[in-house]
């Protein structure tokens, strides 16, 4: 597997701030083989990013020697495509066909996307939306966006997030199913997986060849909020068994640490903590 770590471990890149080359390099001499970019509201990397900017952005992580792994983005927190305003939907579907259009001129084949929630965990003023209503919503969101991603040798990772939508493996999978398009998976985060009180190797097991991508958080069961959220080792993923079913599932790609917010020291303690989980020590 190849071990890659978030663009939005950096000091201030949750919203693009953070200078790309900066981040590549300090990766990189972190021990890091990839980094996950992002797609933000400002900075280098935006839905206005125009081709040759995203190839100056490839050639210069080759020069560096890392890989882009997978092109991220938040923005559809704040633009849902499950929204109720047609509108709103509208836009998220525009800002995902932007994102997939740039991972595909950073040379990258597989995007993070939220598909909606019911509510957001951790933004309390978001409405609650029907589930019924948000399943057939992010469907139909899904269903248009995969022509697009097939077109452009992209896969969407559907994530697994505070969303109160797709609470277990069987819905994932019976949910990429039903979009039937071989660039349509699983982005499965294995934190959040416990944060959600299940356990990601089950996820891996029942999603196997769907799993797109896969992000390395950990979390502390018994604190069961967002402050649960620890470094890799501090909490209760079980890292053996998650690499046994990434074996079983055939996974061998690239395992992305996400870890926020960014706190000095952690990239080099993060990039510590994978090598021993993955018997590079």
């Amino acid at each position: 597997m190849k071990k890659g770590i978030s663009y939005w471990s950096f000091e201030n890149a949750l919203d693009g701030s953070a200078d790309i080359t900066t981040a590549m390099r300090q990766a990189a001499q972190a021990g890091f083989e990839a980094i996950e970019l992002a797609l933000s509201p400002r900075g280098e990397l935006t839905v206005e990013a125009e081709r040759a900017e995203c190839q100056r952005i490839a050639e210069t992580a080759g020069e560096i020697g890392i890989e882009i792994s997978s092109l991220a983005s938040l923005m559809l927190w704040d633009v849902s495509p499950t929204d109720d305003d047609p509108g709103v939907r509208e836009t998220a579907a525009k800002l995902t066909r932007a994102q997939i259009e740039r991972a595909a001129w950073l040379g990258v084949d597989a995007i993070l996307y939220i598909p909606g929630y019911v509510h957001v965990t951790f933004l309390p003023d978001t409405p609650v939306i029907p589930y019924d209503e948000v399943w057939d919503r992010a469907l139909d969101a899904l269903t248009e966006l995969a022509p697009v991603a097939e077109d452009h040798g992209v896969s969407i990772g559907v994530e697994n997030v505070g969303n109160m939508f797709l609470l277990s493996p069987l819905e994932m999978r019976d949910f990429i199913d039903l979009v039937g398009s071989p660039n349509v998976g699983a982005y499965v985060d294995v934190g959040n997986v416990v944060y959600t009180m299940g356990y990601p190797e089950q996820w891996l097991r029942i999603l196997g060849e769907r799993v797109v991508r896969i992000h390395w958080k950990d979390f502390k069961r018994e604190v069961a909020t967002l402050a649960g959220f620890c470094g890799l080792g501090e909490g209760d993923v079980d890292f053996p068994a998650v690499l046994a079913a990434c074996e079983e599932i055939g996974y061998d790609g690239y395992v992305i640490a996400e870890m926020i917010p960014y706190a000095p020291g952690q990239l080099e303690g993060t990039s510590a903590a994978m090598d021993r989980r993955l018997g590079r020590t």
